[in-house]
């Protein structure tokens, strides 16, 4: 029997998915779409919602109470900030779940978890903003810079 199993195990140690929640926690609310399996998909959607309750309350406790779940500044912010003020008439059901079919390699069913009443724009976040002669062009992606390994000077 299945008393009291409340969670998926998702094949992790405990450590291991606990920072896999909060690493998708953070895109999801940077990005307010992400493309994952459907099982996590489905223990995200909870969490998210449980978040975005912290930070409609927006004291002092509650927003440290995000940080130490989060651990980033600007997704504790954008909480408290952009999305508490936009789902403030909203009494839950922040989050939207769409099957997007299987993955080749595997077969595993994909899913693209969702904020509802997202900003399109929210998914350009990390692409450059360059000048572009042309509107064909697309825009550039930033990266790190490469680091060019020096020689090993020959002792003659």
């Amino acid at each position: 029997m299945r008393h009291k199993l409340n969670h998926r195990k998702l094949n992790r140690t405990s450590e291991h998915r606990v920072a896999l929640f909060k690493n998708m926690l953070n895109s999801l609310i940077k990005y307010e779409q992400i493309f994952t399996t459907l099982p996590k998909a489905k223990e995200l959607k909870p969490q998210i919602d449980k978040v975005i309750t912290l930070g409609k309350k927006g004291t002092l406790s509650q927003k440290k109470s995000l940080t130490s779940q989060l651990q980033d500044k600007f997704s504790v912010k954008k909480v408290c900030e952009i999305l508490s003020k936009r789902y403030q008439k909203r009494h839950g059901g922040y989050s939207r779940l769409v099957r997007a079919g299987f993955r080749r390699g595997d077969d595993a069913p994909m899913a693209i978890i969702e904020l509802v009443d997202r900003d399109i724009e929210a998914k350009n976040v990390d692409v450059k903003k360059a000048k572009l002669k042309d509107s064909t062009e697309k825009p550039q992606i930033e990266s790190k810079p490469k680091i060019e390994k020096k020689k090993p000077k020959s002792n003659k």
